[in-house]
């Protein structure tokens, strides 16, 4: 499947004109987070994502294959070059900051509990940094972790294989609480 992938990401003809990424980059930050971290409510931190993912996903926005009105529009006219340039910078930026505070001692245990019970440190890696073509998932933004669980779950959001609604579909709404709040604080 990720040989398939990555195929298709080098054999799509993709338009002609490219705009440099030094004009396109700070519009894509404004949102995502300047310096990595986002501060934007259900907006995904883009800090330290692996460079495969990155291309994968915007290639996905590019063809409408993964929707969002947004994003569509910004990769609508990206080259195939314009994808890898992008997903190279953003793997770049800094990784994003865990969220700040006191954690909860009992959330922590249950949502480290149930990251080992449903494997998440096996594709995401024991440390929830991502590899290759899976996300970096520590840091991220608590309110999006918890939305794109559901989505998953609920099989509105679309991988590109099964995987995460397979292992999404028996968690509960409190174990995806419990599971964002850790993955939140990891750094």
């Amino acid at each position: 499947m990720r040989a398939a992938i990555a195929t298709l990401i080098l054999l799509s003809a993709g338009p002609a004109a490219a705009v440099p990424l030094d004009e396109r980059l700070p519009a894509c930050l404004a949102c995502h987070g300047e310096k990595g971290t986002s501060q934007t409510p259900e907006i995904p931190s883009l800090g330290a994502q692996m460079s495969p993912y990155v291309l994968i996903q915007l290639y996905l926005f590019r063809e409408k294959q993964r929707v969002n009105e947004i994003m569509n529009q910004m990769t609508h006219d990206f080259t195939d070059a314009d994808l890898q340039t992008f997903a190279d910078a953003i793997a770049k930026l800094p990784a994003p900051v865990a969220a700040a505070g006191q954690a909860d001692a009992a959330i922590m245990d249950r949502g480290r509990a149930l990251v080992d019970k449903y494997r998440c440190n096996f594709c995401h890696a024991e440390n929830l940094q991502g590899r290759d073509n899976v996300p970096r998932i520590a840091s991220q933004r608590e309110d999006y972790l918890n939305k794109t669980l559901k989505e998953y779950r609920s099989n509105t959001r679309h991988g590109y294989d099964g995987s995460m609604a397979e292992v999404l579909e028996p968690i509960s709404e409190a174990e995806i609480a419990d599971l964002a709040y850790y993955i939140a604080r990891q750094p």
